[in-house]
């Protein structure tokens, strides 16, 4: 019988598995990190609980708290654990269980995983463009070693796991107006080589040893709590922030560079949506998914309609104009919308709207306190 078939999927009975020494997972002749012959594990299934137990890493990102409050409206508050290696907010802390786990710890993450029985697992944590360049070193342990962990954890107790990767995956060479699903990825940023080394050893795990691996490819991501992360997007973030507080704002690329963007309320139901999606409906396990593209002069434009005495300015950062030159304009989510249905709800103008009704609001209220 093939290894594979031994893994048990989600939705078989919940009976404890025994784990036997030729279980690839730590058994590669690589790792000092051996687990025991004869150790048990017990992972728990939807049969157990009607819905998944979710473990959100990185869970202080941008993304990591909006999703978790998605997911907890739809499986309940105690069945997903927020974790980062970061104190959270009150707010955060008393919103749902939250837990330090470190991704770089493999043992920590094994704990955490059988003690809350994980059957859905959300890799967030991650060095974004700039900030991985200023740090490569950082950036390679946190975005490749620590994804390594995540990968064996998930595969030794068969969890669903997504791994988000990212625009910043594409490069030179790379189509730039659509970006198709496949074709030649050559980024030249650490960020970009670890997500492209992310999708290929996800996909690798899933046809070697069964994992259930899913991806999508973020475009840059637009929120209205959150601030910007080092990303090279951010621009699209900040940008309302100076908007609403001081009426101008510096950019640092160029005003006709043109990048994919999306709202944060949109790029969280495409990543429920593919996790929920049944397996026989992907023809594929990394997926592109778009919603909008625009450049810094187009942005500032759909701001003037609303804020009249609104200037923006211009200083580029030669660093960050030469990663963004170097991604996607347009990326083609053809697949997506063909094989689970994804369908984007807001465009640019929604966005604007949304954002600066959001800042506004925050900014009167500062004001008056």
């Amino acid at each position: 019988m093939p290894l594979i078939r031994m893994l048990r999927r989600v939705g078989q009975s919940p009976a404890c598995v025994c784990w036997t020494s030729f279980l690839p997972v730590r058994f590669l002749g690589v790792s000092p990190r051996q687990i025991p012959a004869d150790a048990n594990f017990y992972s728990a299934s939807f049969s157990d609980t009607n819905h998944p137990r979710v473990l959100i890493t990185g869970g202080l990102g941008q993304l990591g708290v909006g999703l978790a409050n998605l997911l907890r409206q739809r499986f309940g508050k105690d069945s997903v654990i927020l974790s980062d290696i970061k104190k959270p907010p009150d707010h955060v802390f008393h919103s749902g269980p939250f837990i330090y786990s470190d991704i770089l710890d493999y043992k920590n993450l094994r704990e955490i995983v059988v003690n809350n029985r994980i059957t859905w697992l959300f890799h967030y944590s991650a060095l974004l463009s700039a900030i991985g360049e200023a740090n490569v070193s950082l950036a390679r342990a946190v975005n490749i070693t620590g994804l390594h962990n995540i990968l064996d954890v998930a595969a030794e107790h068969s969890l669903r796991l997504f791994v988000p990767s990212t625009i910043g995956a594409f490069g030179h060479t790379s189509p730039r107006n659509p970006t198709p699903d496949l074709c030649v990825q050559r980024p030249r940023t650490i960020y970009g080589v670890s997500k492209v080394h992310a999708e290929l050893m996800g996909e690798y795990y899933h046809y070697r040893y069964g994992l259930d691996f899913r991806c999508l490819r973020y475009p840059g991501i637009i929120s209205a709590d959150s601030q910007p992360g080092g990303g090279t997007t951010d621009y699209a973030v900040q940008i309302f922030h100076d908007a609403t507080k001081h009426g101008k704002f510096e950019c640092n690329l160029e005003a006709h560079t043109r990048l994919p963007m999306m709202y944060i309320d949109d790029c969280l139901r495409a990543t429920l949506e593919v996790m929920e999606a049944p397996a026989e409906s992907l023809s594929m396990r990394t997926y592109n998914i778009s919603a909008m593209s625009f450049t810094p002069e187009e942005l500032a434009q759909e701001v003037l309609k609303h804020v009249p005495e609104f200037q923006i300015t211009y200083n580029v950062d030669a660093i960050r104009q030469a990663i963004a030159d170097s991604w996607p304009m347009k990326l083609d989510d053809s697949n997506a919308r063909k094989d689970w249905g994804w369908k984007h709800y807001f465009d640019l103008p929604e966005l604007v709207t949304t954002m600066l009704t959001f800042h506004g609001s925050e900014t009167r209220v500062s004001q008056a306190n």
